[in-house]
């Protein structure tokens, strides 16, 4: 009896599936959306059809599992399922469309791609002197990239979140290396950057969302399913040039510690102990920079296990690279506890 029900839930959660993507509308927004992440006004720019047809189409997709929403301020944004059966049923379906199918559509999206770009672009241009000046105190990026990429990529990543992703540089460094990656920040304007980079990337497979990364948008990592880690843990944490930004670094980790899976590795690339004020009174630095033994102390309290760190020290040009006008980056990595076997 219990198989049967098993068994009809499939058949009446497929028979739903198809139906919602069974009309002409619905059938143009998935093959959409499983080419761009793209927010309700944008769909209807490229579909043509008013506010509330489409919010209706999009919530019939959503109610069948093809779809995933976002809330991110005023707006919402949209994303084809990338996991379970809708994602199994979208790609079978965009297989089999035809690939002029939705070509005047996708010609409509170049456009609303390229608007996106410009004010991406707009704010970049705007704080990027700000950001210039900060860099060329410290490390070659170069040089801490290729440490994360030592400490993150060693090995195949099944879901890396990259906690306060800013411009989306690390989503686009390490996303070759993952399966399934996003990224949380707090600025809508940073999200729209990390969405113009990752478009013109054409990765996939990576998706970013506004959120705190306090509390972050996930369930337990750690949680056991018949038997079996929980899907959506993260095998894979970063924060990059993060934590100094904030009050409460440590409950920061605490809450990256509670979505990873079990054996999962976290990794910190942030400032070693400085004496810079002007960073905290110019560009809201709370912090300058952190010890080894305070970033171990949130990897205990957080019930992680530290690992290994590097330390990469600044260009010398004229002065030693201890120099206090220049910044050392060390790269911290903690690892959650396999889970035990009986």
């Amino acid at each position: 009896m219990v198989g049967e029900g098993i068994a009809k839930g499939s058949i009446e959660g497929l028979v739903a599936m198809l139906r919602a993507a069974g009309d002409p509308t619905r059938l143009r927004l998935l093959l959409l959306l499983r080419e761009a992440e793209l927010a309700v006004s944008e769909l209807i720019e490229i579909v043509g059809q008013s506010q509330p047809r489409v919010s209706r189409h999009l919530k019939l997709l959503g109610d069948a599992g093809l779809l995933e929403r976002f809330k991110e301020g005023s707006w919402v944004f949209y994303r084809a399922a990338d996991r379970g059966k809708g994602a199994e049923l979208g790609r079978a379906l965009a297989a089999l469309a035809d690939p002029g199918l939705i070509e005047s559509d996708r010609a409509r999206l170049v456009h609303v791609r390229e608007a996106r770009a410009a004010a991406a672009a707009a704010y970049f241009k705007t704080n990027a002197a700000e950001w210039e000046r900060i860099r060329a105190l410290h490390a070659p990026d170069k040089d801490v990239e290729a440490a994360i990429l030592r400490r993150l990529a060693a090995g195949p990543i099944e879901n890396f979140l990259d906690a306060g992703t800013g411009t989306g540089r690390m989503l686009e460094l390490l996303a070759p290396h993952a399966r399934r990656a996003v990224g949380i920040d707090v600025s809508p304007e940073m999200l729209a950057i990390a969405r113009d980079r990752l478009a013109r990337e054409n990765l996939p497979q990576v998706q970013v969302r506004l959120g705190d990364i306090y509390r972050l948008p996930f369930p337990n990592g750690h949680a056991v399913s018949n038997g079996a880690a929980g899907e959506t843990g993260f095998d894979a944490v970063l924060f990059h040039q993060v934590l100094h930004y904030l009050d409460d670094p440590g409950a920061a980790v605490a809450e990256a510690a509670r979505v990873m899976r079990p054996g999962g590795r976290l990794a910190i690339a942030d400032f070693a102990p400085h004496g810079l004020e002007f960073l905290r009174d110019d560009y809201a630095h709370r912090r300058l920079g952190f010890s080894d033994r305070e970033v171990k102390s949130w990897f205990d309290a957080a019930g992680l296990k530290a690992a290994e760190s590097e330390t990469i020290a600044p260009p010398v040009a004229g002065a030693a690279a201890s120099s206090p006008e220049k910044l050392t980056v060390k790269v911290w990595l903690a690892t959650t506890r396999p889970r035990e076997t009986a």
